[in-house]
C-alpha cells in the first residue's frame, strides 16, 4: 500500500486489529488530536458546535464572514466526525437540524465496519475515493515513522482523488432544497472531511487564515474524545514512539491544508479552474452555491 492509497485510512485502521499489550484496543487514528489549540477560533467555532452524545467535532460550517462582506449561511451544511454511533438523542437532535442528505467520504471496508446511524429516509452518499484499502499494523508503523506522511497525502499524494472525491458533495449542494441541510463526514472529521470543508469555504470566499483556523479546530473538538488515552497508549506500543512523538507527528497544522490548495493550484492554476475541470462546476454553478449558501 502507497500513501495515496492509505488517503485518509490511517484515520480509523487501528480500530480493527489487535496490540501486542493489549488484547484487543479499539482505536482510530483520525480522532488523534493535539493540545487545545487557544486561539480565538475556538471561541468564535463555539457556536457552530452541536452538541451530539456519540460525536466529538459535529459542527455548522456557517457563520462565516466573506471577502466581498457576505456570511456563509447558518444551519445549512455541517461536518462531523464517526455517526456510527449516535444516540436516541442525537438523532433527534439530527433531524432537527432537517439534515436530509448525508456524505460519506470513508472507504467501503471502513463504512461497512461502522455503519452511520441515521435516521430513515436519509439520503445517504459514500465517496470512498483514495480510501480504497485498510493498512495493516506493518504500515501503521510506517506512516507514523514517516515525517512527511500527512504532508504528502494533502499535497501530490492525494491529488488525483480529490476531484472523484469531492464530486458528489458539491452536486448534492448545488440541488439541496431551501429547507434541508447537508451533512458530510468521515472517520474523525478532520483530514477528508477537513479538505471537503476547506474547499466549501473557499469557493464561497472565506479567507484563507479563517479556513485555517477552522482546519485546525478539529484538534480542539477531537481532544475531548474519552478513547484518546488509549488510542496514544496503543499507537505509541505498536509504533515504539513516545506519545508525544505521536501527537506531534499526528496534529493538523495550517500548512497542511496550504499544500493541499498548493497542489490544486499548482495542477490546476486555480482552486475555480480545479472545480471547473475535476468536479464539472464553472462559474455559474459557483455563483448558485454562493446565492445559496452565503447572503
Amino acid at each position: 500500500m502507497n500513501g495515496t492509497e492509505a488517503e485518509g485510512n490511517w484515520e480509523f485502521a487501528g480500530k480493527y486489529f489487535n496490540l501486542i499489550y493489549m488484547k484487543k484496543i479499539v482505536f482510530t487514528l483520525a480522532v488523534i488530536a493535539f493540545g487545545t489549540t487557544a486561539n480565538a477560533q475556538i471561541k468564535d467555532s463555539l457556536k457552530r458546535v452541536v452538541k451530539m452524545e456519540n460525536a466529538y467535532n459535529f459542527r455548522d460550517t456557517g457563520g462565516y464572514k466573506t471577502t466581498d462582506g457576505k456570511e456563509v449561511v447558518l444551519g445549512k451544511v455541517f461536518r462531523s466526525d464517526a455517526i456510527d454511533k449516535l444516540s436516541d438523542k442525537d438523532l433527534k437532535t439530527f433531524k432537527d437540524r432537517k439534515i436530509t442528505t448525508v456524505v460519506d467520504f470513508r472507504g467501503v471496508e471502513e463504512a461497512k465496519k461502522a455503519q452511520d446511524r441515521l435516521p430513515q429516509n436519509t439520503n445517504y452518499l459514500l465517496c470512498p475515493a483514495g480510501s480504497n484499502n485498510l493498512p495493516t499494523a506493518q504500515d501503521m508503523v510506517k506512516f507514523l515513522k514517516d515525517k512527511n506522511f500527512l504532508f504528502d497525502m494533502y499535497g501530490e499524494g492525494g491529488l488525483p482523488y480529490f476531484g472523484e472525491r469531492y464530486r458528489s458533495l458539491f452536486v448534492q449542494l448545488l440541488t439541496l432544497k431551501p429547507d434541508e441541510a447537508l451533512l458530510f463526514h468521515c472517520t474523525g472529521g478532520r483530514d477528508r472531511t477537513g479538505m471537503a470543508s476547506a474547499l466549501f469555504l473557499k469557493i464561497l470566499g472565506v479567507p484563507q487564515e479563517v479556513i485555517e483556523d477552522d482546519y485546525v479546530a478539529s484538534n480542539f473538538y477531537l481532544a475531548k474524545n474519552p478513547t484518546m488515552k488509549n488510542m496514544y497508549s496503543g499507537l505509541s506500543k505498536m509504533a515504539g514512539m513516545s506519545e508525544a512523538e505521536i501527537k506531534t507527528q499526528m496534529e493538523l497544522r495550517p500548512e497542511l491544508i496550504r499544500n493541499f490548495f498548493g497542489a490544486i493550484n499548482k495542477k490546476y492554476g486555480s482552486v475555480e479552474n480545479f472545480f471547473q475541470v475535476e468536479i464539472g462546476i464553472g462559474p455559474r454553478e459557483i455563483a448558485v452555491l454562493k446565492q445559496k449558501y452565503t447572503k
